[in-house]
């Protein structure tokens, strides 16, 4: 059966509410579009935990900043289409902005918890608020009883855990590990984005998050060997927003030997910005 392309909410209701009379289950991936690799890992995901599988594909404006990528960020419908049948999806859903956000449109999902954790939040204050509103009329929308999301975002996948849970969405939310290149660079769509130089240099972020883990395993101070990471891709020509290791349930600063740990990194190279993120 070929896959369904939905662009408005009704005729998305009107397959979701089939499968719903079927007693079917579904789960959602949400994406901003440009497929690679990762999201075809969480469509395969999706398709072990539910019956029917959907993925969204809209670039929202309302987390991206006035000085952020929003008109150069890279779209491919076409291909990301093709990639999505190949993979097994039933039903791609593609609204326009209108359909998410109508001209009257007002509400704001404001956060607090992981979504203020001082990492991304810092550098992109404006950036979970809209991650969260997109994504809450999403899973309204869609109806799903999974979502599926990758570790790459990993603050991302607490704050919209976090919203689905105290809102009583409906929707569980499932994260899947961060999919890398053979090299150890996290697959992005904004990897694209690097010239060949940067590409290779690119991959110094999973190397020195790997370092400092490993002094942190061995029973190293992980502050110290956070900061010596972050002067190591400074080193490099990196310019470096954080390097850190949290509580991996809440992203706190961690107080305790004990405690689960993350490690985070963001970090530029040229022109584009990278995240990556490790367990302890």
């Amino acid at each position: 059966m070929s896959m369904i392309v939905a662009r408005s909410l009704s005729d998305l209701r009107d397959v979701v509410d089939l499968w719903r009379g079927e007693s079917l289950s579904t789960a959602v991936v949400p994406t901003m579009g440009a497929l690679h690799e990762g999201h075809i890992r969480l469509i395969a995901e999706a398709k072990e935990k539910a019956e029917r599988v959907m993925a969204t594909i809209f670039v929202n404006p309302k987390q991206f900043a006035a000085n952020e990528d929003l008109s150069r960020y890279p779209r491919d419908e076409e291909g990301d289409l093709a990639k999505l049948e190949d993979a097994g999806c039933d039903l791609a859903y593609l609204p326009n902005a209108d359909e998410i956000y109508p001209p009257s449109f007002v509400t704001t999902i404001t956060l607090g918890g992981p979504a203020k954790a001082g990492l991304e939040d810092k550098f992109r204050p404006q950036f979970f608020d809209g991650v969260a509103t997109v994504v809450a009329k999403l899973f309204i929308h869609t109806a799903a009883d999974f979502a599926i999301f990758g570790e790459k975002d990993y603050q991302q996948l607490l704050v919209v855990t976090q919203m689905a849970r105290d809102l009583d969405l409906g929707t569980e939310v499932i994260g899947i590990p961060t999919v890398r290149e053979d090299d150890g660079l996290a697959k992005s769509s904004r990897n694209r984005y690097l010239s060949k130089h940067e590409r290779h240099q690119a991959t110094a972020i999973y190397r020195t998050l790997e370092q400092a883990a490993d002094k942190i395993r061995a029973g190293g101070d992980p502050q110290v060997a956070t900061k010596a990471a972050s002067r190591s891709l400074m080193t490099l020509g990196f310019e470096v927003d954080y390097v850190t290791a949290r509580n991996a349930e809440t992203l706190a600063v961690p107080t305790r030997n004990d405690e689960p740990l993350r490690l985070l990194a963001a970090a530029r190279i040229g022109k584009t910005r990278l995240i990556d993120n490790i367990p302890v």
